[in-house]
């Protein structure tokens, strides 16, 4: 077991080198323009898009909600900047000596409902705020969708922020892009579960339109090339791969690949809501997310314009490529971001255990000792949840996330990024790592709805010759029905965590 600080990587995870993505970008690398700001640096693309930058020789400053061990683990060379988009003066902390910004910020997982109003507000704070810093560039990433038809409230909504950011002094590159496919991403995750759960789908009208899907590590080129191509700037490209693709057919490869044999029905069913919640319950994406990706499908959603491809003549992945590398990392379990490293939104500001204005009013302990070491007791401990389930009463913690999903929680289902290996702000069904203390320490924060605030910690003391393992569940609430819930679940601790820990102590 290799130990890094504040993440455990057990034997044999992750030991391939990693590849990058721009190691055959056919721009030269401008280490010396200054400078450059990555915003949204702990979601899906921003998290991929800076050690690209840094391998590439620039100085990168990492703009995130919320400070924590795990970025300094995973961009020692970076320099992280903690600000809130919302919040002018942390803008111009965090724009101060920038040369170019990537805006990678967007409000989608607040749900359609809330998303649009979010994300003008950040883009005017942003443009406001790089005007005055003397920015001379933003590098914007929205939505592919004809301006000209009907488009979904969320593509509508990217194109607004265009608009709004291109209003300032500051010259902006927007790069346009239809649903990206690659491990971690939420329409790959979608796609691939509805094909491995349901041996009937259903097609609605709306998902046969076109659509043409862009494989990630193609958009981290793009996203560095214009960076490199100075004709690129203050202009609007639109990007996508070499397939021109409706929904069912993009199951109908991964089903192939997949080696199953699965029946496609058409249906009149126009209610996009319904779709979404049921194919909600079906993979590991909640609702408000599949909901926003299920109304892009109902537009067309297809490149208009190639010239990109003159200024950055790389050859694109095809979609079927672009699944299979997906799924390859999967299986060489080297998935480096997740759709769920950054939802729920602003998990990063919840409160955490130790900041609590008093003890948790809720607790309970259960305890064994064992001569075990405290290094394989933590490496057993660190394999709960995703795959491995929860050693024992599996049925239990899943019947759980399934009333959690069907409430519009974030379920089970999410499972985790990595099994071979576990960092602060992981993702564990429908936990999170809140503290992590190798050979000491796990400490969960539970993201289901909940009548209160939940925390599940794990911890080994020495004993003696051996050690104390032990898993302690803090509760707290105000409300009568957060006591009642309490109370009504407290019976089936001593059934769950008991044999929870005792099997941890087994299997170590």
């Amino acid at each position: 077991m290799s130990v890094d600080s504040g993440e455990i990587i057990f034997p044999h995870g992750r030991q391939k080198e990693e590849k990058l993505f721009c190691d055959d970008l056919p721009s030269t690398a401008q280490p010396r323009m200054g400078r450059i700001l990555v915003t949204g640096a702990s979601g899906y693309i921003g998290g991929r898009l800076v050690p690209e930058l840094l391998a590439r020789g620039y100085q990168v400053r990492a703009m995130v909600r919320a400070s924590s061990p795990e970025y300094e683990t995973r961009w020692p060379q970076a320099e992280i900047v903690v600000a809130d988009s919302l919040e002018p003066s942390d803008l111009k902390r965090a724009l101060q000596g920038i040369h170019t910004a990537y805006y990678l910020i967007h409000s989608l997982l607040l749900g359609p409902e809330e998303f649009s109003a979010a994300d003008i507000q950040a883009a005017v704070n942003f443009r406001v705020a790089a005007g005055r810093a003397g920015l001379k560039r933003i590098i914007y990433l929205g939505g592919l969708g004809d301006t000209l038809g009907p488009l979904s409230e969320h593509l509508r909504s990217r194109i607004r922020v265009a608009e709004e950011l291109a209003r300032g002094t500051v010259p902006v590159t927007v790069l346009r892009a239809a649903i990206i496919i690659g491990s971690g991403s939420a329409s790959y995750e979608i796609i691939q579960d509805l094909v491995k759960k349901l041996w009937l789908i259903f097609i609605p009208y709306w998902a046969r339109n076109k659509c043409q899907p862009i494989a990630v590590r193609d958009v981290i080129k793009y996203l560095v090339g214009v960076l490199e191509t100075p004709t690129t700037v203050g202009k609007h490209f639109d990007i996508g791969g070499d397939d021109i693709l409706n929904y069912e057919e993009m199951m109908r490869i991964v089903a192939e690949l997949l080696q199953k044999k699965r029946f496609f029905l058409h249906v009149p069913t126009t209610n996009i809501r319904f779709f979404a919640y049921i194919g909600s319950l079906f993979t590991p994406v909640p609702a408000p997310i599949t909901r926003c990706l299920m109304e892009g499908l109902a537009s067309e959603v297809v490149c208009q314009d190639h010239a990109i491809k003159s200024l950055l003549s790389f050859e694109p992945l095809t979609y079927r490529q672009a699944i299979v590398k997906a799924m390859s990392r999967e299986e060489q379990d080297r998935v480096s971001t997740r759709w769920s490293d950054a939802y729920p939104p602003a998990h990063e500001l919840a409160l955490k255990l130790h900041e609590l204005d008093s003890p948790a009013k809720y607790t309970t302990t259960y305890w064994l000792s064992t001569k075990k070491q405290s290094s394989a007791l933590f490496r057993s401990i660190c394999k709960v949840g995703g795959r491995e389930g929860w050693f024992q009463n599996n049925w239990m913690w899943r019947l759980r996330g399934k009333v959690d999903r069907i409430l519009l929680g974030v379920g089970a289902a999410r499972g985790r990024k990595s099994f071979s290996s576990l960092a602060i702000n992981d993702v564990i069904d429908f936990w999170r790592v809140e503290d992590l203390q190798i050979d000491r320490k796990l400490l969960l924060r539970a993201e289901m709805k909940l009548p209160g605030k939940a925390w599940l910690e794990f911890t080994i003391k020495p004993q003696g010759t051996g050690n104390v393992l032990a898993t302690t569940a803090y509760y707290h609430t105000s409300s009568i029905l957060g006591r009642v819930y309490w109370y009504l679940f407290l019976p089936f601790h001593s059934i769950i965590f008991k044999n929870l820990i005792e099997q941890i102590e087994k299997r170590s």
